[in-house]
């Protein structure tokens, strides 16, 4: 017996030193498979630019459902793994309803803070109850403060995935959200204007969302014909040009400005329309309108670097939704009805840029050929295995909707979209003549990298009351898709030369209890859990008092 108590002095000695020498040598260990808890090298550079106190608000204290307390915890260990990094970052957890008097009343100013909640069905015991959620964190530095979104939701993701997804993407967010807070010299993004682009009201959130990484400015092409050197100087200010649905066709030396600007190390997202057709001209039209080509005359500048727009229509079984009203009067009806002509296009989660994003809509988008040549092309999204092309000119009708769409039909799928172009440009004038004289022009250049989607809307924000709308928001079925968070990505790794983009190509996996199997098992686990402890503990003392009976009475 003396032996045994010698044994459990000694377990009581050495956890002792341990935990001495943890407090003046601090280290940590993933024993994750995934590696979850260890941070990619952008998240920590950014993290130890920080020299004064950041504060990170979770609003996820307080009773919250099973799936959020998941959440929570994932928050608390990253932001602990943060902390590790730079002892400046702390967070505090917070119940934003927590003693409020007038609970919607907070509701609505969390909200027009920009935090919607999550409703969230909860049953327990066969009682079904709906509770709201914030899922999300403020962080704040100095004056500052950058809203991070911790649910990630998805169409058609079960319970356990919407948690895999948004905790998959907290390091990228919260990386995200440092950056903003920590940069000194933003990058410069053009708006071009001149030929006919989408007006500002409807680009604003696109704007919106950028602002805090990147200045923005306009540049009017309007005046290469008067004087284009010193457009192309003003360009060359500017790191990435966006090219949002022109209309009216490029004069050659409006592409050659642009065609130098890119040569000699612009980016670009070109977001263009080849099809001519609004459903604005449906409506006005009395239910129909004619689809036309439209000549922007801009394919040979897109040939030379691989890609070839079509002048068709994406027809895709796999669409959005657009609201009809049926009726007369009081007696009117808004139904949500299939648009063929809308695609709702899933991400292959094959690059930085597309993984784990909600679906993107596309409206009138036509289908692009990725062709052979010295540049590397990524398709970034692509049309349902189940769609198809069809011709232009044709009348596009609203009765289109009464008709049974023909499967068999749907055989040519997989249509690009949008492809990501990157190597050493070259200049599509190169041994042409130029249309124009500029200075000190290329004819090759170094590495760089364009985007070209096949639909200008990709980029437009409804409105309502004549204020702008979220990006991805339709208003008339209160859907959301990823548009927004496609093309801040698309900006965000045209132009980030840190790899904080790479790290959504983590991936984690989270393991959840199974609801079903917790409700049939409940009374087995309460009994291991409460029952096998107690008895333990008898058992040990009975033996205790056993063993110190024989010892004093022998």
């Amino acid at each position: 017996m003396g032996k045994f108590f010698v044994s459990i002095v000694k377990v009581i000695v050495a956890v002792v030193v341990i935990n001495l020498l943890a407090s003046f040598v601090y280290t940590r260990f993933d024993l994750t498979e995934d590696k979850r808890y260890t941070l990619s090298e952008p998240a920590v550079e950014v993290a130890q630019k920080f020299e004064t106190p950041v504060i990170v608000d979770v609003l996820l204290d307080g009773n919250i459902p099973a799936e959020f307390a998941k959440l929570k915890a994932e928050t608390i260990q990253l932001l602990e793994s943060f902390a590790s990094k730079n002892s400046n970052i702390k967070y505090n957890l917070v119940d934003p309803l927590e003693d409020s008097e007038n609970p919607q009343e907070t509701v609505a100013q969390l909200q027009s803070l920009g935090l919607q909640p999550a409703n969230v069905t909860v049953e327990e015991n066969g009682k079904v109850s709906n509770e709201l959620v914030f899922p999300w964190a403020m962080v704040n530095f100095n004056d500052q403060t950058v809203r991070v979104p911790l649910l990630k939701n998805k169409l058609g993701s079960t319970a356990e995935d919407r948690i895999n997804n948004s905790v998959q993407q907290l390091e990228y967010a919260f990386a995200d959200a440092f950056t903003k807070l920590s940069i000194e010299e933003k990058k410069s993004i053009a708006v071009i204007k001149g030929n006919g682009e989408l007006d500002d009201i409807f680009i604003t959130d696109y704007l919106t969302a950028i602002r805090d990484y990147y200045n923005i400015g306009a540049i009017t092409l309007d005046s290469v014909a008067s004087s284009p050197q010193n457009v192309l100087d003003q360009l060359k200010e500017f790191d990435l040009a966006i090219i949002a649905k022109p209309t009216e066709a490029f004069t050659d030396q409006e592409k050659y400005v642009m065609d130098q600007y890119m040569v000699q190390g612009g980016k670009s997202i070109w977001m263009v329309d080849q099809v001519n057709m609004e459903m604005d001209s449906i409506y006005a039209g009395g239910g129909e309108a004619i689809a036309i080509p439209r000549d922007l005359n801009l394919k040979d500048l897109f040939f030379k670097y691989g890609v070839r727009i079509n002048p068709v229509l994406v027809n895709d079984l796999y669409f959005t939704q657009i609201v009809l009203a049926t009726g007369e009067g009081n007696d009117s009806q808004y139904n949500p009805l299939p648009w063929l002509y809308y695609p709702m296009v899933f991400s292959q989660n094959n690059h930085p840029i597309n993984t784990n994003i909600e679906a993107v809509r596309f409206q009138f988008t036509s289908p692009m050929d990725v062709l052979e040549n010295d540049y590397q092309k990524t398709i970034l999204l692509q049309s349902s295995p189940l769609s198809k092309t069809d011709g232009i000119p044709r009348v596009v009708s609203l009765d289109m909707i009464n008709q049974q769409p023909d499967r068999e039909t749907y055989v040519n799928g997989n249509l690009p979209l949008a492809v990501l172009i990157e190597g050493n440009f070259s200049s599509m004038y190169k041994n042409r003549v130029k249309p124009l004289k500029l200075k000190n022009t290329l004819e090759e250049g170094a590495e760089n990298k364009m985007i070209v989607i096949s639909d200008g809307d990709v980029i437009k924000n409804q409105l309502r009351n004549g204020r702008p709308l979220e990006l991805g928001y339709d208003k008339w079925t209160s859907s959301f898709y990823g548009n927004k968070e496609f093309l801040v990505n698309s900006t965000n790794y045209l132009l980030d030369n840190t790899g904080l983009i790479n790290i959504r190509n983590k991936k984690v996996s989270i393991p959840l209890l199974d609801v079903k199997k917790i409700a049939e098992q409940k009374t087995k686990w309460q009994l291991i859990n409460i029952g096998l402890p107690v008895a333990l503990t008898l058992l040990f003392g009975i033996f205790f008092g056993y063993s110190r009976k024989r010892k004093f009475t022998a």
